[in-house]
């Protein structure tokens, strides 16, 4: 285990947890609060500073107060019950009279190993928490809660402070916090690249990055379906805030190993915070991570706050995780056998109670008219064309299918609507039936004009795959999307290349890298959607920019 820095002063109150006299800065005669406190044992540090909070002047909110304390807001509420009477209250605020004042706070709060790093990144601290508070609002269901501006700057700061980030590769396995920004503003020497299913959040960061000059790339993926190609045996170090399931969080750590270039020397990180009041949640976590057959090298208490996240005291520990040569054949045995059930809530929480039969797809919804499919993508009764072939979801999206049917149906179980968009480009059948467990809201049909023509009904897609357009730039719009599995820059560079005539291989790779500096070393099926969007202007922009003096290869 890697030692941390030395903690802060100690309390140097009275030991004895026999009577009430031992409650910091507090009456003596208050016995519910003693007896609370000595009730803790070893852990009474928690109330300890939350009464030296309580009683140093400021006023509190809940929430603040159980950030602060890293305390889960049970415990908080057990403890402001006790001292109810003696409260006083501005609105939702509240702190105690002054002949409560205890110790500093500062004197008790858990050791930290970057914090006498923080003061002189004020400013960059300040940056974070604008970019936060302008970020998209989290998902309830895919477990999203914000970190706070301080939190993402000392995960940047203990990354500099631990590992040799010059010319270091660093791969954001999900990134609703915004880790990647701090890290590239910190340590522009680092390239990160961030994988992330929400496409709001790849929006954000590429502007962001883009309007700070920042080497940030962004991903595309559903990581129960796979980590995008690119990211693959890309990084030196990972970081991951996954879900905190066991099922969460072993597919996301999973998935940061697969993505270790450095199989010697890389290294993950992982926030992961259970409440003080549930030690078997966090263990069923932990025998998960044993079970990648993972190194703890160290894990740093409470390092991670949030702005919300009560229940488990708005606070996660930081993991230190070395892998050893058996983690990558049981991070593939994990992701192989990854269900879709990995969230704490909504529909796909590993604790839902949904009849599995009522989320199911009507299968039979899309072979009504008569339709019959040459290959079956996703799960199927063995029933449904028994002799027909039949393709995972992660296989079809991993590499192109071995022929070309003219007719393809897919399976897409609930919770998996995202990938649509790309499991039809990954298609190159003519017909194409898509059917899913409830209707569709809304169809990405921008995303598919250049290929498909879709309708809806009930809850089965249909995409008719369309005749190519005339005018170049369609053209080679087509083509690049025709070829989803293969690297975007090559097919485009190609396409160009027989279109404008005149241009070499060069020439053709430093047009594109000019009007779409995003799309080097990047698949269609990874590209986030607002890059695929604007995939049309940029080949249009690609046909008439100019050459410029690149020799011939």
């Amino acid at each position: 285990m890697e030692p941390t820095a030395p903690s802060g002063p100690t309390d140097t109150g009275t030991s004895d947890t026999s009577g009430v006299s031992e409650v910091p800065g507090g009456p003596a005669a208050h016995e519910g609060v003693g007896a609370l406190v000595a009730r803790q044992g070893v852990d009474g540090r928690r109330l300890r500073i939350a009464l030296a909070a309580l009683g140093d002047g400021r006023w509190w909110t809940l929430a603040d107060l159980v950030r602060r304390t890293a305390t889960s807001r049970r415990t908080i509420e057990a403890l402001l019950r006790e001292v109810d009477g003696e409260l006083e209250r501005s609105g939702d605020r509240f702190r105690l009279p002054a002949h409560w004042a205890g110790q500093e706070v500062s004197a008790l709060a858990p050791a930290d190993p970057v914090a006498h790093l923080l003061s002189d990144r004020a400013e960059l601290v300040a940056r974070m928490d604008g970019l936060i508070a302008k970020a998209p609002r989290g998902r309830h269901t895919l477990d999203h809660v914000a970190a706070t501006g301080d939190t993402v700057v000392r995960r940047a700061l203990l990354l500099d402070a631990r590992f040799w980030l010059d010319g270091a590769r660093l791969l954001c396995v999900g990134d609703h916090d915004l880790t990647s920004l701090a890290t590239a503003m910190l340590h522009p020497g680092v390239e990160v690249t961030v994988v992330d299913v929400d496409e709001r959040i790849l929006a954000y960061i590429a502007g962001q990055a883009d309007r700070l000059g920042l080497a940030v790339r962004t991903r595309w993926a559903d990581l129960r379906l796979g980590l995008p190609a690119s990211a693959r045996g890309w990084a030196d170090l990972a970081i991951t805030d996954p879900p905190y399931t066991p099922e969460g969080v072993g597919l996301f750590v999973a998935r940061c190993a697969e993505g270790l270039r450095d199989r010697e020397q890389g290294r993950i990180m992982l926030a992961y915070g259970a409440s003080e009041r549930t030690p078997a949640l966090a263990l069923k976590v932990q025998q998960a991570l044993s079970q990648l057959n993972l190194v703890n090298e160290a894990i740093y208490p409470d390092f991670n706050r949030y702005l919300g996240a009560e229940a488990i005291g708005s606070a996660a520990d930081l993991y230190v995780l070395r892998p050893t040569t058996r983690t990558w054949p049981a991070a593939a045995a994990r992701t192989d056998s990854s269900g879709t059930a990995i969230y704490t809530q909504g529909p796909q929480s590993v604790e839902s109670t949904a009849d599995s039969a009522a989320s199911a797809p009507d299968l039979a919804a899309g072979f009504e008219d008569g339709f019959v499919p040459e290959v079956l993508v996703g799960e199927w009764p063995r029933d449904v064309l028994p002799k027909a072939p039949r393709a995972r979801l992660a296989t079809w999206l991993a590499k192109p299918y071995a022929s070309a049917p003219a007719r393809v149906a897919i399976s897409v179980p609930a919770g998996l609507e995202a990938a649509l968009p790309r499991l039809l480009l990954a298609t190159r059948a003519g017909e194409v039936r898509v059917t899913l467990a409830t209707a569709p809201g809304n169809l990405p049909a921008d995303l598919l004009a250049p290929v498909y023509d879709l309708t809806v009904k009930g809850s089965s897609v249909r995409a008719v795959r369309t005749a190519p357009h005339q005018d170049d730039a369609a053209r080679i719009l087509r083509r690049v999307l025709d070829n989803a599995h293969g690297k975007l820059a090559n097919t485009w560079r190609e396409a160009l290349i027989k279109v404008r005539g005149e241009l070499t291989k060069k020439q053709a790779r430093a047009v594109i890298a000019a009007v779409a500096p995003w799309a080097d070393d990047v698949t269609v099926l990874e590209l986030p959607a607002h890059r695929l969007l604007e995939l049309r202007a940029a080949v249009q922009s690609s046909l008439s920019a100019p050459a410029g003096a690149g020799a011939p290869d």
